[in-house]
């Protein structure tokens, strides 16, 4: 088996990042603990999903690298480890807020690219 080059580490790495990213549930976690770390419950109150959906979104995010937790009596306080993964959603998320933002103008080439249907 061939080593993989630089370039092809970098793909593969960026894949599994927006792997791990390509749920919705997922994303509204890593904004909710941006600035502030939350408990379980005060993410439920966020975020629209069953507890036992949240806490398997919360193991895969804390094993990954993407949240540090704490534990205070009995409640687990989740928050961002992964400033590189913060700064990614906030990138990603603003480009396609502006996208959907019919009201504000923007140039061109700060939109992100719309697949065009031919015919």
């Amino acid at each position: 088996m061939d080593e993989l080059s630089s370039q092809d580490r970098v793909f593969e790495s960026a894949a599994e990042l927006f792997a791990l990213l390509a749920t919705p549930v997922r994303l509204k976690i890593i904004s909710a603990v941006c600035q502030q770390e939350k408990n379980v419950s005060e993410l439920l109150a966020l975020i629209a999903t069953t507890q036992p959906n949240m806490s398997q979104h919360l193991a895969t995010l804390y094993r990954r690298g993407v949240l540090a937790k704490r534990r205070e009596g009995t409640q687990i306080y989740y928050s961002l480890q992964s400033e590189r993964v913060g700064a990614l959603c906030r990138a990603v998320c603003t480009q396609v807020a502006i996208d959907f933002d019919e009201e504000t103008p923007a140039d061109s080439n700060d939109r992100l690219l719309r697949q065009r249907v031919i015919g």
